[in-house]
């Protein structure tokens, strides 16, 4: 593989049985068995609620608990534990910036960047928000590779724009963002920047601080944790400043029927009973990725990526997207072939991959077409599994002739 040694951890993963090609990681990761263990020791041995309980297992939980959330700062870079908000996802991270901070900050006339090749999540709420406010929505186009046009964005960015938020890794393409210019770019003209770090944050390191973005997203289910649990990165004086999303308990310092007033972040935008389990389930799973380290993992995939490339390369109907660079991710077509029919055919063989729009059908329609075949790889993968996508590409082809 390029000189790199593969990954030796697919016995670590419960889910996949023998044979089977598992190629929809960027969809979401399957979970480690430190994972398993985790969430059922919680459920099963120490559960309990947490932040209200005065009994000793209630308290023990809660330090686990607020241990996982500085588990994911340290992860990511932060500052400090209060700078990350545990929320449902990504996807719910990105609504809540756009209503608590977007929502109360954006005027008519205002301006956000966005790209060609963000994710329906990144597309949407901005779109709510600017139709609230009366304000506008640009889209950076793409290189010729597929990556965001940082050159072209640097055109078309002025003093109206307020916020710029991007993909850090295309859960389409795989391209792989420059941050750092992004972020220069963004603050050069005064605005905040986003980055969803959904497809970077299982795949490359990750400093939140060195990057200097406004806000970062991720979510734990594609990080090899537990779905509904995601985090919300922030500066915090950004976080002070917003004011709270949704209302009821925990997030409250003081409630009269006269006036509420609220606890500071992250307290703040955590109201009810949070996803306790889901906390100590996406703490294993960063032990794990940081017991392998990111930096293998990189390198594990890129050789993954760049032996798909070579072998789908060699077939004249199959046409590669994206750039040859790209992180753990390859998205292809082939002529004459829908790709529900490419990933039919390839689950038969025991090959599993995504198929479809990938929630970006901006994209697909500036790529003209309608759907891609999409293989993406995780720590488990190996070269069989390749061999098993080009064998299966390779029957696919013969079967459409």
């Amino acid at each position: 593989m390029n000189g790199t040694a593969p990954l030796d951890t697919l016995a670590d993963f419960p889910a996949i049985p023998a044979g089977w090609a598992y190629l929809d990681t960027a969809a979401t990761a399957q979970k480690p068995q430190a994972v398993v263990d985790a969430i059922t020791r919680a459920y099963g041995e120490t559960y309990a609620t947490v932040h209200r309980g005065v009994y000793q297992r209630s308290a023990d939980m809660t330090v686990a608990y607020e241990a996982a959330r500085a588990r994911v700062a340290r992860f990511i870079g932060a500052g400090s534990p209060e700078e990350c908000v545990f929320v449902r996802g990504a996807t719910e991270a990105i609504n809540l910036v756009a209503q608590c901070w977007a929502g109360t900050q954006l005027k008519a006339g205002d301006r956000i960047m966005l790209s060609m090749l963000e994710h329906h999540s990144n597309i949407v709420p901005w779109q709510m928000i600017a139709e609230r406010v009366d304000a506008a929505i640009d889209v950076a186009p793409l290189t010729a590779d597929g990556r965001i046009d940082l050159d072209a964005m640097a055109d078309m960015l002025t003093e109206r724009h307020k916020l710029v938020a991007l993909a850090h890794v295309s859960n389409v393409l795989g391209s792989v963002l420059d941050v750092e210019r992004a972020v220069a770019l963004a603050h050069g003209v005064g605005a905040k920047i986003l980055i969803d770090g959904c497809q970077s944050v299982p795949r490359v390191r990750v400093d939140v601080a060195a990057l200097g973005c406004d806000f970062y997203v991720f979510s734990g289910h594609k990080l090899y944790g537990p779905t509904g649990i995601g985090v919300l990165w922030a500066r915090p004086e950004l976080l002070d400043a917003m004011p709270p999303w949704q209302g009821g308990g925990s997030m409250i310092d003081r409630v009269s029927f006269q006036r509420t007033t609220y606890a500071p972040p992250p307290g703040r935008f955590e109201a009810g009973t949070p996803h306790i389990v889901g906390a100590l389930g996406l703490h294993a799973a960063i032990d794990y990725v940081d017991g392998i380290g990111r930096d293998r993992i990189h390198l594990h995939e890129t050789a993954l990526v760049a032996r798909t490339r070579e072998a789908l390369g060699a077939i004249n109907s199959v046409r590669l997207l994206g750039p040859a660079d790209s992180a753990g991710i390859v998205s292809f077509t082939i002529e004459g072939v829908h790709p529900h029919d490419i990933g039919t055919i390839l689950d038969e063989g025991r090959v599993a991959i995504r198929a479809g729009h990938h929630c970006a059908q901006p994209l697909m329609e500036a790529m003209g077409v309608a759907a891609t075949a999409r293989a993406s790889f995780g720590v488990y993968n190996g070269p069989q599994d390749v061999d098993a996508l080009v064998a299966g590409i390779e029957r696919v082809t013969r079967i459409f002739g």
